[in-house]
């Protein structure tokens, strides 16, 4: 029988092996698209053959849901640190707002989580996936409710009400000839959208 050391070993390896290909898939999602980017390619960049692909994902779209989930975890990871930076939790709230517009300026997060993945897994699957920034989100309205910043409210309809908001903003700084121009203006009306929820 196989040591405790042989089989985590083993499940190092294949960590190892899923963590390349979500690498190179990203990179090749990032820079080609969902559509023009293969299996094949995939498994050469990621120097495995095309069999390892399909051992550790059934096709592209979960390996795409893989990428899109890894995004959703580093802007989660990100949001902390922002958050902490405002003692006021709306100002808190707003920073975190800010924060996801302008990472959406990076074109790898662009391409994946604005532009092909509607395409890739729809909206059902968009939605499953970005869940963890919603929760987030509900979070911190709740918070600011409780602390009297905005009008007590269930967190819930807000939190739907502003984050399809934001991914539209994104979506259309993504396409805007001049994104930081775009950006720009996107965050002056953010602040004072919120603003205006705020309790004087």
């Amino acid at each position: 029988m196989p040591t405790k050391q042989a089989r985590r070993t083993q499940a190092e390896r294949t960590e190892a092996t899923r963590a390349a290909l979500v690498d190179a898939a990203r990179e090749l999602f990032a820079s080609d698209g969902y559509a023009a980017t293969s299996l094949d390619a995939v498994a050469a960049k990621a120097n495995v053959t095309k069999g390892a692909v399909y051992h550790h994902f059934h096709g592209k779209q979960q390996l795409f849901e893989a990428v899109f989930s890894r995004e959703v975890e580093r802007l989660c990871a990100a949001m902390p640190a922002v958050y902490a930076t405002k003692r006021d939790p709306w100002d808190a709230f707003e920073a975190c707002c800010r924060a996801f517009l302008e990472a959406c300026l990076e074109p790898g997060v662009q391409r994946i989580m604005l532009l092909d993945a509607l395409a890739a897994v729809g909206w059902d699957g968009v939605r499953r996936l970005e869940a963890p920034m919603m929760e987030l989100m509900e979070v911190a309205i709740a918070r600011a409710a409780e602390e009297g910043t905005i009008a007590p409210r269930p967190p819930g309809p807000l939190a739907v009400f502003l984050y399809g908001a934001l991914c539209e903003t994104a979506m259309a700084v993504a396409r805007a000839d001049n994104q930081k121009a775009a950006l720009r203006k996107a965050l002056a009306e953010l602040r004072r959208v919120l603003g205006g929820l705020r309790i004087p």
